[in-house]
C-alpha cells in the first residue's frame, strides 16, 4: 500500500479508502438491512492490507452503515484507523441539533471521536444559508475542542469555483472531499487549489460512480507500456494526480476489495508524460462527444417524453469512450419509467426538437441511430 502526507494534518493516509455506502445488503422482512457479517469480512481484509481511511455517513445502507463501520473497528482496530464520517446538514440545519446528531454517530460507531467530520455534500447556498447563518462552524469548533472531533472536513457538490469560496471562507477545514475521475476532472483546479491552502483531498467517485468499472477498449489501451482493464486505468489516473492524498471507492464485495488493492499496491505510479497523454486523450473524446451532444437540453421538452439529451448521452459513451455496456444498460431503461423518458422508438418524426437545437443536430437520425446501436 502506498501512504502520502494527508494535507497539513500530520497523518500518513492510505492511497486507496474505503467508501461504506454499498455495503452488502439483505433483506429481512420486507426491509434491507447491512449483511453484518459479510460486510465486516471486506472492511476487515482492505485494513489488514493496509487501507486506513474508512469513510461513512449518517444515512448510508438504511443507516447501518456506521454501525456496520464501527463493529469493524473493533479487536484493535480502530486506535489504527482514520474514521470519516458526516453531519447531515441539510436534513439537520439549526445549530441546537449539531451535537445531539454527532453523539448519535459516535454511539453507532460505538468511539468517543470522530477523525474527520464533513459536513456532508455541501455547496456554496448551504454554506452560506446554513452552515455560516446558522454558527454550525462554531459548533464544531466546540466540539474540536472537547475531543469529539479531530478534524472539521466537508464534502461537497457543486460548481469547482465555489469549493474555492468554501475553503477561504471556512478557513477551519482542514480536507475536502471531491469527486474527480477520468470523465469528470471539473474540480481538478480546484483540489489544485486545497492542496495549497494545505488541505488533505480525498477524490469520491474514481470510477465514475461504477460507469468506469465497465471495460472499455478506448480507455485500457491508453497506456502505450501496458494494457490495463478499465477500472484499474481509472484508479490509477485519479492516483496520479500529484494533489489527491487518496482515492475513495465504495465497495461492496471482496472481489472489488481485491481490485483495488492490488492497483493501490502499484509501486510505478502513471508517469506525468502519461498522465498528460491520458488527459489530452479524454479531452478529445469529449470534445468528439459535445460535436456529437453538448448536452444543453434546448431540445426540451420533447412531446412524446424522450429525453434526447440522455440518449445521446448514452450513444456517448458507446460511440466516443467505448463504454459499450454501460451504453447498452443505460438505453435499456428508456421507457421503463417516467423518471427515464419514453423509448426513443416512440419518437413522431415532428422536428420540434430539431428546431431548438443550437448544434443544428439532425436529432431524428441520430435517434435511429442510437436506437440502431444499442437496442437489444
Amino acid at each position: 500500500m502506498q501512504y502520502r502526507d494527508f494535507g497539513k494534518t500530520g497523518k500518513k493516509i492510505s492511497a486507496l479508502g474505503f467508501g461504506s455506502m454499498r455495503l452488502p445488503m439483505v433483506k429481512i422482512d420486507d426491509k434491507n438491512h447491512v449483511d453484518y457479517d459479510k460486510a465486516i469480512q471486506i472492511l476487515r481484509h482492505a485494513f489488514e492490507n493496509g487501507v486506513n481511511y474508512v469513510d461513512t455517513a449518517y444515512f448510508y445502507c438504511e443507516g447501518e452503515s456506521e454501525i456496520a463501520v464501527g463493529r469493524a473497528l473493533k479487536d484493535g482496530w480502530r486506535e489504527k484507523m482514520m474514521l470519516s464520517t458526516k453531519y447531515p446538514v441539510r436534513d439537520y440545519s439549526d445549530r441546537s441539533n449539531y451535537r445531539s446528531v454527532l453523539e448519535d454517530q459516535l454511539r453507532k460507531l460505538d468511539t468517543d471521536c470522530i477523525d474527520f467530520y464533513h459536513f456532508h455534500g455541501i455547496n456554496k447556498n448551504v454554506f452560506d444559508n446554513i452552515i455560516i447563518k446558522n454558527d454550525l462552524l462554531k459548533e464544531a469548533i466546540k466540539c474540536k475542542e472537547e475531543g469529539l472531533i479531530n478534524h472539521i472536513s466537508f464534502s461537497f457538490h457543486d460548481k469547482p469555483e465555489n469549493m474555492k469560496y468554501i475553503i477561504d471562507v471556512g478557513e477551519v477545514f482542514e480536507s475536502v472531499l471531491c469527486q474527480y475521475n477520468l470523465l469528470d476532472r471539473s474540480n481538478e483546479d480546484s483540489i489544485d487549489y486545497a492542496r495549497s491552502k494545505g488541505l488533505g483531498v480525498v477524490a469520491m467517485g474514481p470510477v465514475a460512480g461504477g460507469r468506469l468499472s465497465m471495460q472499455s477498449e478506448v480507455i485500457s489501451s491508453m497506456l502505450k507500456r501496458e494494457y490495463v482493464s478499465t477500472p484499474e486505468m481509472a484508479l490509477r489516473f485519479v492516483l496520479a494526480n500529484h494533489s489527491i492524498d487518496c482515492a475513495l471507492s465504495g465497495m461492496g464485495n471482496m472481489d472489488m476489495v481485491k481490485q483495488n488493492l492490488k492497483v493501490a499496491n502499484i509501486e510505478t505510479p502513471l508517469t506525468d508524460e502519461e498522465t498528460k497523454q491520458i488527459k489530452q486523450m479524454m479531452e478529445e473524446n469529449k470534445r468528439l462527444s459535445e460535436l456529437y451532444c453538448t448536452g444543453c437540453n434546448y431540445c426540451m421538452p420533447c412531446p412524446k417524453g424522450i429525453k434526447i439529451p440522455d440518449v445521446f448521452s448514452a450513444m456517448n459513451y458507446y460511440k466516443v469512450y467505448g463504454l459499450v455496456d454501460l451504453a447498452k444498460e443505460r438505453f435499456a431503461k428508456f421507457g421503463k419509467s417516467e423518471r427515464d423518458g419514453a423509448n426513443p422508438a416512440d419518437c413522431i418524426q415532428c422536428g420540434a426538437c430539431e428546431k431548438k437545437c443550437p448544434q443544428k443536430i439532425k436529432i431524428r437520425e441520430q435517434l435511429k441511430e442510437t436506437i440502431s446501436a444499442l437496442a437489444e
